[in-house]
């Protein structure tokens, strides 16, 4: 994968970890799929709309996938946009700083 490719969605990605209760609702869905209506509940600080807008944002960086069973909305996390982050971003970096880390210790 060049560095171009994946920009726009890593974009996305980025966009929707930003806001702490987003990361919140990913560590909800984390431990188990819920329907709308439960992660409303899970948030009663924040009303029903800001809740749905976060989730827009989560669904829009694909990190959340919502499907209609009737008249719930059923979440699951889906994990592969942060895996792509990891290995384009977070293990790339950490395996530099072991090796400068090594270089350091045994230079």
């Amino acid at each position: 994968m060049s560095h171009g490719e994946g920009t726009e969605d890593d974009d996305l990605v980025f966009k929707a970890l930003a806001a702490p209760v987003r990361r919140r609702m990913l560590d909800v869905l984390r431990e188990r799929p819920c329907t709308t209506g439960e992660l409303c509940a899970r948030f009663s600080e924040l009303d029903r709309t800001t809740v749905l807008q976060h989730l827009r944002v989560l669904e829009r960086a694909e990190l959340v996938i919502g499907r209609r069973e009737g008249r719930e909305r059923h979440l699951t996390l889906a994990p592969l946009p942060i895996k792509r982050i990891h290995d384009r971003w977070i293990g790339v970096y950490a395996a530099a700083a072991v090796q400068l880390l090594d270089d350091l210790d045994h230079g």
